[in-house]
């Protein structure tokens, strides 16, 4: 059915201010992901007195129920409004940001989590709907640059922002100051932001339903498979739901006349492609998020606010760079852009894993690395992903590369910090890995034997450079997929986005 058209708006109008606007908004949404892990430590001191397993929930929690309901949100943004829906997600964002401020235990801030989580999902891909409404056609792959740009420096302006916040208060007053800056982002969307088309469509809450439980119980399984035993009864079952959840969410998303999102667009192999690498970009790149915050400040002794610091080379190259992008991917192809793009990415992760204790600059060396591998990867992924579907499905398309990349990100937690867990305990000294229960975190093994702090610091810094060196070898492979891929879709003469 024919589009409703809100208020008419010339494309070149207003341009400017709405992709500083959207671009804030999208770098607050990101960022809160990779500021809550600078305050892992002080959450494991806390008197919730989390697990392990609890603290990766806690992080987790936002970004499963962003990662689950960002395509559904763009949809509602399509078919409400995108301004309306954008500004109704800051609200709720503000409101799940104080409940975990609050949070007298660990239940009341997983809750606190998962409603910010849900106002981030409302956020994100309108956004993107209204970034392309404002902007004009020629525009547009510059405009999506700079807003990409935003998602990845987002992770770093949450690093540093996060990190001078804890490092003045608790981290009960960083959940305070996210909230007053979503209340201040409100209010500037409501100013700025253009009311753009509605679309007459239904929302699917059966596939909706579906995707949030089949990624929660994948996620079940891998964050308790340590704890718990990879063959335990709960690991197994959470794992078979997760595959008969899926398949059902297929088969219900087949048989819907207006789906969440139709399996059928996976077809398309530059899309499944560029869906593929959009994961596996921010799975590395949110696993290394995990995992620095705490090294930089066990391995090295940093404080919280050099812990944030820490990770500024990785946002040069974003900075400097993205503006870039659009040009060198039309002068030598995507398959070419994402060779490099992966490359730099393992590369600096297994580098890291390497460099973790040797003198800074060589540690910030790989971090810059990282940095050109998502300089290279997030334009080139994120226009293949908008020019797969028509400006008119703008918030669905919104809503899918905000999807793969918060999956990526909620994948990249669990596993990276599975796999941290496992290294660390299995590095314990011998008194400590005979204790019962096992302590899974430094601040447990700390409290039972004070006086081995060398040695505990020592078995993190083993599990942190397993995981990295996992990681590594995660981006390396799956980005051989991708590259791949992208290499049959332009041999079929599919066009690049320009």
């Amino acid at each position: 059915m024919a589009p409703t058209l809100e208020v008419t708006l010339r494309p070149t109008q207003r341009s400017g201010p709405v992709l500083a606007c959207v671009s804030v908004c999208t770098a607050l949404v990101v960022g809160f992901v990779a500021a809550i892990n600078l305050a892992v430590p002080q959450l494991a001191a806390s008197s919730l007195r989390p697990t392990s397993s609890n603290l990766l929930w806690i992080v987790d929690a936002y970004v499963v129920i962003f990662a689950c309901l960002v395509i559904p949100a763009g949809a509602a943004g399509d078919k409400l409004g995108r301004k309306g829906v954008l500004m109704a997600g800051l609200g709720i964002f503000a409101f799940g940001a104080v409940v975990s401020a609050v949070a007298p235990n660990v239940a009341i801030m997983l809750v606190g989590r998962a409603v910010t989580g849900l106002g981030a999902a409302c956020v994100l891909p309108n956004c993107v709907g209204i970034l392309l409404y404002a902007t004009a056609p020629e525009r547009r792959p510059h405009a999506l640059a700079v807003w990409a740009a935003a998602t990845g420096i987002g992770g770093v302006v949450g690093n540093v922002g996060g990190g001078a916040v804890l490092s003045t208060g608790s981290w009960r007053a960083l959940f305070v100051a996210v909230a007053l800056i979503a209340a201040c982002c409100l209010a500037w969307a409501a100013r700025s932001a253009p009311r753009g088309v509605r679309l007459d469509r239904t929302l699917d809450l059966p596939g909706t339903l579906l995707s949030v439980a089949a990624v929660v119980a994948l996620l079940i399984a891998i964050i308790e498979g340590p704890e718990q035993g990879w063959g335990s009864t709960v690991v197994l079952t959470a794992f078979a739901c997760s595959v008969l959840l899926s398949l059902w969410w297929v088969r219900v998303e087949l048989r819907a006349s207006h789906p969440m999102l139709d399996p059928r667009l996976f077809r398309d192999p530059a899309l499944s492609s560029a869906c593929l690498g959009m994961t596996i970009t921010f799975f590395g790149n949110f696993g290394l998020f995990y995992v620095n915050a705490s090294l930089l400040q066990y391995g090295r002794g940093f404080s919280v606010l050099q812990a944030g610091l820490g990770i500024i080379p990785l946002t040069v190259p974003l900075l400097l760079g993205t503006r870039y992008v659009p040009g060198l991917i039309h002068r030598i192809g995507i398959p070419a852009t994402l060779s490099a793009a992966f490359a730099l990415t393992g590369s600096g992760l297994l580098g890291l894993s390497y460099a973790s204790t040797m003198a800074y600059p060589v540690y910030a060396a790989g971090l810059f690395v990282i940095g050109l591998g998502i300089m290279l990867a997030a334009p080139c992924l994120t226009a293949q992903i908008a020019s797969a579907l028509p400006v008119e499905r703008a918030g669905v398309a919104g809503g899918l590369q905000s999807a793969t990349r918060e999956l990526g990100s909620a994948l990249g937690v669990a596993v990276v910090g599975t796999i941290l867990t496992a290294g660390f305990t299995r590095h314990l000294p011998a008194d400590l890995s005979r204790h019962t229960p096992l302590p899974r975190t430094v601040r447990e093994a700390l409290t039972l034997a004070p006086a081995d702090h060398g040695a505990v610091t020592e078995a993190f810094i083993h599990g942190a450079n397993t995981a990295l060196r996992a990681a590594a070898l995660v981006v390396l492979l799956t980005g051989a997929l991708v590259v791949a891929g992208s290499r049959r879709t332009q041999r079929t003469g599919v066009p690049a986005p320009r």
